[in-house]
C-alpha cells in the first residue's frame, strides 16, 4: 500500500498508519485471520468485511428475531450448520460486536510519518 490517505465526508485525512496481518477473536470464540488489515490508532471502530468472513471459511445469513435484525456467522460441518456468532444490528443497518485482537503484525507504510 503506497497511499495512507482516506477520503471521508469531511475531506481527505491521513488515517491509515500501516497494514498487515491481524488475528481477531469474536465473543463466542470465532477466530479470523486477515492478511491485509489496515491499522489506525485514530479509528474508534473496526469493520469486518463479508469477504474476510468468507475467506476464513465461514458463511453469513441474516435473521429477524423479535423485531431485532441479526447477522449470523455460521459454519457447516458434516452437513450440519452451526451458528457461531450472532451479531445484532444498529438502526443504521450496521451489525456490531466486540472484537479482541489476539495478534497483529504491522507493516509500516513508507510515508506514514509524513
Amino acid at each position: 500500500m503506497s497511499n495512507a490517505h482516506v477520503n471521508t465526508i469531511s475531506g481527505s485525512s491521513k488515517l491509515i498508519e500501516g497494514s498487515g496481518r491481524a488475528i481477531i477473536l469474536l465473543p463466542k470464540g470465532t477466530k479470523f485471520i486477515i492478511d491485509d488489515a489496515l491499522y489506525s490508532t485514530k479509528s474508534q471502530r473496526n469493520l469486518l468485511s463479508f469477504k474476510d468472513i468468507r475467506l476464513n471459511g465461514y458463511h453469513i445469513e441474516t435473521m429477524n428475531e423479535k423485531n431485532v435484525k441479526y447477522l449470523y456467522i455460521t459454519n457447516v460441518e458434516c452437513g450440519k450448520k452451526y451458528i457461531l456468532e450472532r451479531l445484532p444490528a444498529f438502526s443504521s443497518g450496521l451489525y456490531y460486536t466486540l472484537i479482541s485482537a489476539i495478534e497483529s503484525h504491522l507493516n509500516h507504510l513508507s510515508n506514514a510519518s509524513n
